[in-house]
């Protein structure tokens, strides 16, 4: 019995010992560089589906951040993690016209991804417009669907801090990494 006991020991630990490296690799792997997640509203469409997986780097330091990332973040006044596009940087002037056009320092951006473009002279009534001056420290999103993206314009606080973005896992870049992916288990995310 003992003897059975040693053989059964001897293949089974490095087996376990295997498993416990790879779920630490996968722990750490996930918790400090990247992570998988499906986006489950048109927010942010054309760029990206509903239901799209994309494959995130974590960014622990937001002052990489630059205008036109796609970043996912933690909005602690929707007590929800969401998926935008950075719009106004700290300090910056970003002016939301009634046509839809968007002026950061009174220069227009150029935006080719943005869906339902207004056609110049138009108005949708249902957007929220005006100009916002974003902090110093803080972030301004808006979602690439304007007409259908709760965003910056909407929240009771229009701006997202650096320091609460400088949480692990709570602040990614995803511009590079738009990819479809299924190799990592899927959290949810809310747009």
């Amino acid at each position: 019995m003992e003897r059975k006991l040693v053989f059964f020991l001897k293949d089974t630990v490095p087996f376990l010992q295997g498993i416990a490296f790879a779920l630490a690799f996968y722990l750490i792997i996930t918790k400090f560089i990247f992570f998988n997640i499906i986006v489950p509203t048109t927010s942010m469409y054309p760029t990206i589906q509903p239901n799209d997986r994309i494959l995130t780097l974590v960014v622990h330091n937001p002052s990489h951040l630059k205008r036109g990332d796609i970043v996912v973040f933690y909005s602690h006044e929707q007590d929800e993690k969401m998926v935008k596009r950075l719009i106004g940087l700290p300090q910056d002037k970003v002016t939301i016209n009634a046509d839809g056009s968007v002026y950061v320092n009174d220069k227009k951006l150029d935006e080719p991804y943005i869906k339902n473009q207004l056609k110049q002279g138009e108005v949708y009534s249902g957007l929220h417009y005006g100009t916002y001056t974003v902090p110093k420290g803080h972030y301004f999103f808006l979602g690439d669907n304007r007409t259908n993206s709760f965003d910056s314009r909407y929240w009771k606080n229009p701006f997202i801090g650096a320091g609460k973005m400088d949480i692990k896992d709570n602040v990614i870049n995803t511009n590079k990494m738009l990819k479809t992916v299924d190799i990592l288990d899927v959290e949810d995310v809310i747009c």
